[in-house]
Formats: structure tokens, C-alpha cells, sequence
């Protein structure tokens, strides 16, 4: 499984779409909203965080974008043949998305640190790495979801607005209080709100509450309960 893996990690890393749209836009998006007007500090932290939370959701779900080509192509098919067993094949792709959401993070925090001056203690910056990457499994898990659900033409669509519509949302890129008041009240259920709380709350020198973590995890049995039956379903009609 981790000869399967490391191609799965290269393929990934290095397509140009992933790259330009997974790690250069988040970074681009956040110097634009943050280099605009009159951007304090505190806002600069804070949609550091939220881009690299942006960054990393993009990056997961376009692990479903491989899974529906490689159905397209009947890649699938021949690793059913292989003696790996149909949940290491889904765990090796959860895997890759893990591992492929780390050039946003880091990316993004580069130009908080270099270009607008963010400074946080080493700390902090290990612990929000730590959690934006852990928290990114359930957005990998809805990627594979729609990638074994759903045509490569119709995933990609799909995984477009899943994350452009959770960003505006969970307020990825802009605080979640400029929004109307009955999108503010359905933000703080959604997975991206309490993905972007455990990274912004360490950024402010505390722990993460109780309440984003539930949430996301909450939101990490959903996704997962549709990757696992968007997978079944594919095979049963392989």
C-alpha cells in the first residue's frame, strides 16, 4: 500500500491544475484580501489561517477529481485485481489527500510570515499545521465520495462548489460576522466554521474548544459514511 501511495502522492503533485489552483490561488487570494485597504494585524493572522484552511480544503477534495478519472479509465478495475484489499485502496487515496493538503498550509503561511509580517511563537505555528492537517480528513473523505459517485467532468463541478460554497460559509475568506444573520446561524454548523476555529483559536494563544471539534467530527462520520457508499455503489456497478 505505500508503493501505491507515493505514485498516488507524485501523480498528484505533479499535476499543473493542482498546483495552480490547491497551493498558487490560496496564496494569491490571501495577499489580494489582506494587501487591500487598511489590513491590521489581527486580520492578517486570521485570513492566514482561513486561507490555509481554504488552501487544504481545495487540495483534499481533489482527491475525488483522480478517483474519477481513474474510474474513467478502468484503473480501478485493475487495482481490484491487485492483492490489495478494497480498504486499502480507499485508505492509500484518504492517505494521499492527507498528504497532498500540506503544500497549501505551508505555502500560505509563507507569505503570512515573509510578506505581511505575521508572527506567531514556533509553537503556535506546529500546532496549527497540525491541526489544519488533521482536520482536512473529512473534506478528503467528501472528495472520494463524489469521485467514486460521480463522472471526472461532474466531480470536478462538484468539488468547485462544494469548496467555494463551505469557504463563503465556514468564512474562509471573510469573517463569518459580515454575513447576513441567518447564514451566520447555519456557518456555525458547517464543517469548514469549526475546521477554520481549532487553527484561529490556537493563533490567539488558546486551546481549541469542544464545540468545533464535535462538529467536525460529526461532519467526519457523514462524509465518511458517503465515501464508503459511494465506493460499494461504484463496485457493484464495475
Amino acid at each position: 500500500m505505500l508503493d501505491y501511495l507515493w505514485l498516488e502522492v507524485r501523480r498528484t503533485l505533479r499535476d499543473v491544475g493542482f498546483v495552480i489552483g490547491g497551493v498558487a490561488m490560496p496564496v494569491l487570494m490571501y495577499l489580494l484580501f489582506t494587501n487591500v485597504g487598511n489590513s491590521d494585524g489581527g486580520w492578517k493572522t486570521a485570513s492566514m489561517v482561513g486561507m490555509a484552511a481554504y488552501g487544504a480544503v481545495g487540495s483534499a477534495l481533489n482527491t475525488g477529481g483522480g478517483v474519477a478519472e481513474d474510474r474513467a479509465i478502468g484503473w480501478l478495475r485493475q487495482l481490484r485485481v491487485t492483492p490489495m484489499t478494497p480498504r486499502q485502496v480507499v485508505v492509500g487515496r484518504a492517505l494521499t489527500g492527507s498528504v497532498t493538503v500540506l503544500p497549501a498550509i505551508v505555502a500560505v503561511f509563507v507569505a503570512g510570515g515573509l510578506v505581511n509580517g505575521v508572527r506567531l511563537h514556533a509553537w503556535q505555528w506546529a500546532a496549527i499545521a497540525l491541526l489544519l492537517w488533521l482536520g482536512s480528513v473529512p473534506f478528503t473523505l467528501l472528495g472520494l465520495g463524489n469521485g467514486y459517485r460521480l463522472t471526472a467532468q461532474t466531480t470536478g463541478v462538484a468539488n468547485i462548489i462544494s469548496n467555494v460554497g463551505l469557504a463563503v460559509l465556514g468564512g474562509l475568506w471573510l469573517p463569518v460576522k459580515l454575513l447576513p444573520g441567518w447564514l451566520r446561524a447555519i456557518s456555525t454548523y458547517t464543517p469548514t466554521h469549526g475546521y477554520a476555529q481549532l487553527g484561529a483559536t490556537v493563533a490567539d494563544g488558546h486551546v481549541p474548544a469542544l464545540g468545533p471539534i464535535l462538529i467536525l467530527s460529526a461532519w467526519l462520520l457523514v462524509f465518511g459514511s458517503y465515501a464508503v457508499l459511494s465506493y460499494r455503489r461504484s463496485a457493484a456497478n464495475a
